[in-house]
């Protein structure tokens, strides 16, 4: 018996530009997880009709499935900017937002769709808003957004609540404390709280640890400290804790950017912006300063057609390259879940210099994470080897998933009996039955690049991990 992709693929072959054969497809195959097949055919309607918003929202959802939350985000914002009756992308906005506790500007947009389309409401939406009532840093502080068209290009987007002027009338875009960075922290969490990663963990002690411990034998050299480390990999592996333990490692601050404390609407501010920060870590060294999703500020310029993100791209090399300011003391670390659509530019020596593979954490790696997820929780009899052993290709965001499905299964039962039940080996190896590792979905477009576009050997870890390359 054919499953419906099959039907589905069978009609296509007889009328491959059918563009509601084509957009059911690609819902039937978000159905079916297989992201990559959706997001090609998505694309197909988007070049067949460039306007289709069904379409573009359509690949917004794919990229947001693949743990691409910021650029689902931009894509959805300048559907917006472009189509602005299109209810349902309001609707997709604001569900990101409410997810990164963004709940002020969550809630303007859910109330923007219902005005729209009011079949779209949602009651599970509209509790998680409710918060935003009595959260009042919840509230949005003023339009910051660009907008990015299928293609990839970055534009001005729409805004949101009143201007973003002082009292003064000038403009504070550009300032720490509007960035969110006023007070940043030194972590301290070390390399030996971070399971595994033995080869990431020791390139980044000759980057950046080693010329700190032994700073005169390294000035012998002319080797000074900072420099860029890309970290690349499937989402959940934990780029963002090993860089956090990078420095707790040498006790120095830490900054974290997220796409939207960098973009601004306003023409030449995200310039500024992206300037501010480099700025406040080169005053604060030894400082790492660290970008997630880093694939969205430092886009290929080959695929941007508008100026306002190749000024981006251009100003964020330059501050690499410290033209104005010496960047030494200053550790620049960038993760991506897709170093494809990273600019060749920033690889060159003297940016983002090493490549480092994250892969999914080995099997003792995993028992290790296991261990520490297992410390907050009533626990009964566990055997994290035997648990890991059954986890191959989970991440660290999966194993935690694990853990979630195990603990709602208990606390049902829990509730019933109205006692704390522990929680067994048993629980978590059948919640592994329910979990998929999410991993495979990003080995499945890594390996595509890794084959044919893999340039003196960028991917070669990756090849390497998938036992294509010894």
């Amino acid at each position: 018996m054919s499953s419906p992709l099959d039907s589905l693929k069978l009609a296509l072959e007889h009328s491959p530009e059918n563009v509601p054969l084509l957009l059911l497809y690609a819902k039937t195959c978000m159905e079916e997880l297989q992201l990559a097949d959706a997001r090609e055919t998505f694309l197909k309607v988007v070049r067949l009709e460039p306007a289709n918003a069904e379409a573009r929202l359509g690949v917004a959802s794919v990229v947001h499935l693949e743990g691409r939350g910021s650029e689902a985000a931009v894509r959805a914002e300048q559907l917006i900017e472009e189509q602005p009756q299109y209810a349902p992308a309001y609707l997709f906005l604001s569900r990101i937002l409410a997810g990164e506790g963004e709940l002020g500007r969550a809630k303007i947009l859910y109330a923007k769709a219902l005005e729209l389309d009011r079949t779209l409401a949602d009651v599970s939406l509209e509790k998680e808003l409710a918060e935003s009532r009595s959260n009042p840093g919840s509230e949005p502080r003023g339009p910051r957004k660009v907008g990015v068209t299928a293609g990839g290009d970055y534009l001005e987007g729409i805004g949101s609540g009143d201007d973003d002027d002082s009292a003064d009338g000038h403009s504070r875009g550009g300032a720490a404390f509007d960035l969110g960075l006023a007070d940043f922290e030194k972590p301290k969490l070390k390399f030996e709280d971070v399971g595994g990663m033995d080869a990431v963990k020791e390139e980044i002690r000759m980057k950046i640890i080693y010329p700190l411990q032994h700073a005169e034998l390294f000035k012998a050299y002319d080797k000074k400290v900072g420099g860029g480390v890309l970290l690349y990999g499937p989402p959940g592996c934990g780029k963002t804790l090993l860089s956090k333990a990078t420095a707790g490692e040498i006790k120095a601050n830490f900054i974290a950017l997220g796409l939207h404390q960098i973009l601004d609407m306003w023409i030449g501010n995200s310039e500024k912006n992206m300037h501010e920060v480099f700025e406040l870590a080169r005053k604060n060294a030894p400082c790492v300063l660290f970008f997630d999703e880093v694939d969205a500020l430092a886009a290929d310029r080959r695929d941007l057609r508008q100026s306002a993100g190749r000024n981006l791209i251009n100003q964020f090399l330059s501050e690499m390259d410290g033209a104005d300011s010496q960047n030494e003391g200053v550790l620049i670390l960038g993760a991506t879940n897709a170093p494809w659509h990273i600019d060749p530019a920033f690889r060159r020596p003297g940016r983002f210099d090493r490549t480092l593979f994250v892969p999914p954490p080995d099997e003792p790696a995993r028992a290790s994470i296991i261990d520490v997820m297992a410390k907050k929780k009533p626990i009964g009899e566990l055997d994290p080897k035997a648990l890991a052993k059954k986890t191959e290709g989970f991440s660290g965001a999966d194993l935690k998933a694990v853990f979630d499905l195990a603990t709602e299964q208990v606390l049902n039962d829990a509730m019933k009996t109205g006692k704390v039940i522990p929680l067994t080996t048993k629980d978590l190896l059948k919640a592994t039955s329910r979990h998929k590792p999410t991993t495979r979905a990003w080995f499945e477009s890594a390996k595509n690049y890794a084959l044919y576009a893999n340039q003196g050997g960028f991917y070669d870890d990756v090849l390497k991990h998938l036992g294509l390359l010894k």
